[in-house]
């Protein structure tokens, strides 16, 4: 395993990183999944700087990433980034939830953050099969740290037992 990556099974709002990252939805106004437990654990000010960001940019398009402050959160900084829907997996799905990870790390980097928590993106309500979002998270987590060295720490952080069992078989 890279020893910049690292794997828990857990609730990523209790993570004491310097930012996590939300599988937001396109709005940044919370949601369900680990949106809504963010946003509730977190507090208003999470929610009061997505709504700045949508005034001002008009919400956050698919792969890409915006930054708020962790309000309440352990976490310094969060990282919001809205996964694809999956739909079978046409309309370049894999491109677009690779680009989550990647944008997300780019976005890091230019705050100076040097520890950062995913959760497995897309593979809730928005139906992204757990195996392949899994291999497209650590693929592109890797080749990101092959290519950078401002990030000390990356944790993928899975809430149930079967999307730990596929991080840690390709972390090994």
């Amino acid at each position: 395993m890279n020893n910049r990556i690292k794997l828990l099974k857990g609730d990523i709002t209790k993570i004491p990183v310097d930012a996590i990252v939300n599988a937001a939805n396109s709005s940044l106004l919370g949601g369900g999944g680990v949106d809504g437990a963010i946003h509730r654990a977190g507090g208003k000010q999470i929610l009061d700087e997505c709504i700045a960001i949508r005034n001002k940019q008009g919400g956050c398009a698919t792969g890409e990433a915006v930054i708020t402050t962790g309000g309440k959160l352990p976490a310094k900084y969060v990282i919001h980034t809205v996964g694809p829907v999956y739909n079978g997996g046409r309309k370049n799905t894999a491109v677009l939830l690779a680009n989550c990870y990647t944008n997300s790390l780019k976005l890091a980097s230019a705050n100076g953050i040097k520890s950062i928590a995913f959760p497995n993106i897309s593979t809730g309500i928005y139906g992204y099969p757990k195996p392949e979002a899994a291999e497209v998270a650590v693929g592109a987590v890797q080749k990101y740290l092959a290519e950078h060295n401002d990030i000390d720490e990356v944790t993928f952080v899975c809430f149930d037992e079967e999307n730990y069992g596929l991080y840690e078989r390709l972390l090994k």
